[in-house]
């Protein structure tokens, strides 16, 4: 099950927690990006991110490749995804 929360203060930052794994999830995510019509930085802090499977690892690399922040990152998700980009 994911999880998101949206806060603001000069920019916009989702906390993302639990498991990005399935196609919902992941439609979620990117609908959630979309709507960000604002010119603040975007960031999504993944500190409580337990699991993912590749598709969540390609949109994550997706997002860093747009300008979105990766914040708190686990090692092992992290690892992931520079692998991916090789």
């Amino acid at each position: 099950m994911l999880r998101t929360r949206r806060t603001g203060n000069g920019r916009v930052l989702f906390t993302l927690s639990g498991r990005i794994e399935t196609p919902d999830d992941i439609k979620q995510l990117q609908e959630l990006v979309a709507a960000e019509t604002s010119r603040q930085r975007l960031i999504l802090d993944l500190r409580d991110v337990t699991l993912v499977n590749q598709d969540a690892v390609n949109f994550l690399r997706g997002c860093e490749g747009d300008g979105i922040k990766l914040e708190n990152c686990p090692l092992h998700i992290r690892r992931w995804i520079d692998q991916a980009k090789d």
